[in-house]
């Protein structure tokens, strides 16, 4: 299975689009994505797709710098869960390493590396996507964030030695100046950043330390290990797909960068189909968004994939034995007590 990532890769995306005045959606469309996978950052979406929407954008737009300028997007949160975590770590080589040990849990693509020698420290980023393609927005966008990480453990007027970018100077370097001040350098051996070693054993700026005992308690509970199964993929991937009404088990075979024989033997030898998730699944989601009153059946309809709420509510029906107004009355209304 080719590696995923998390929506919250993507943040920015849209607003960035319309500011430079193209249209997101198409762009996105031509990947397998949809816009409306943004609204969750914890979903998990194909990272090729990912990458090649940044050059498409890019092009698109007529701005070579557009991976930059959607790292100014960027907060610190963006990282998910584990940011929590992170931020509580007492100094700067344990935040980076924690956030290095764990990357799978935000992102698959992403290979860092940290090294240390001659006084010096070496931040070195790689894209692990599977398969050859154009990064140049997406590893931009990489090594901006770390900036910004590292200026948010740091203090915001620190410069790093040299930020180094394998690919070549674009036509203007203005945007990059202004992100890493003349330190930019291009044609380079690696993808990465450089700075004092003595940095690392700085203290966090963002740390509490009464907190981290706290933090690593909650770190424990929601740590995911580094082999997910093609199960937990494809259920990611179904409740991204289920609100664009194009679930299908093509989609999700694109979106991971497989055929579709390869996602149903990978489901067969786990003891699922396609087709069972994606049932369990819809069921998962109805019975949570028909218990919330404030969403209406139509609107539920729609999350699920369905073209019709009469469509939807015949589903329902065969899943529940009642209509959804019916469940939905039926768990609103006071249970006697001594009943859970």
């Amino acid at each position: 299975m080719r590696p995923l990532v998390r929506t919250a890769a993507l943040s920015g995306y849209v607003e960035l689009c319309r500011s430079l005045g193209i249209d997101p959606q198409p762009l996105m469309k031509r990947v397998g994505l949809d816009t409306a996978a943004l609204a969750v950052q914890d979903r998990w979406i194909s990272g090729s797709a990912a990458v090649q929407v940044l050059e498409l954008s890019a092009a698109a737009a007529g701005h070579e710098d557009f991976g930059l300028l959607m790292a100014e997007f960027r907060r610190f949160s963006n990282l998910g869960p584990i940011s929590l975590v992170v931020r509580e770590e007492p100094d700067v080589r344990s935040a980076l390493g924690l956030l290095i040990r764990h990357q799978h849990m935000y992102n698959e693509v992403l290979d860092t590396r940290l090294s240390e020698g001659d006084g010096l420290a070496t931040l070195k980023v790689d894209l692990r996507l599977g398969e050859v393609m154009d990064t140049r927005q997406a590893t931009e966008l990489a090594i901006a964030a770390y900036h910004r990480i590292l200026r948010d453990f740091l203090h915001t007027r620190w410069q790093p030695l040299s930020v180094w970018f394998r690919h070549p100077a674009p036509a203007d370097v203005s945007t990059h100046r202004r992100a890493f001040g003349p330190i930019v350098e291009f044609d380079r051996e690696f993808d990465g950043i450089v700075f004092y070693a003595g940095d690392l054993d700085a203290p966090n700026a963002m740390a509490d330390p009464l907190l981290r005992e706290y933090a690593h308690q909650y770190f424990e509970a929601i740590t995911v290990p580094r082999d997910t199964t093609a199960a937990d993929r494809v259920r990611e991937l179904i409740e991204v797909l289920l609100p664009t009404g194009r679930c299908s088990i093509e989609q999700v075979a694109r979106s991971l960068g497989v055929d579709r024989r390869t996602v149903h033997r990978h489901l067969a030898a786990s003891g699922e189909t396609f087709s069972s998730l994606l049932g369990a699944t819809r069921r998962h989601l109805a019975e949570q968004f028909v218990a919330n009153p404030r969403r209406s059946l139509t609107e539920i309809s729609d999350l699920l994939g369905f073209s019709s709420l009469s469509g939807f509510s015949r589903w329902f029906h065969e899943q529940f034995g009642c209509s959804p107004r019916a469940w939905r009355r039926a768990r609103s209304r006071p249970r006697p007590p001594g009943q859970d």
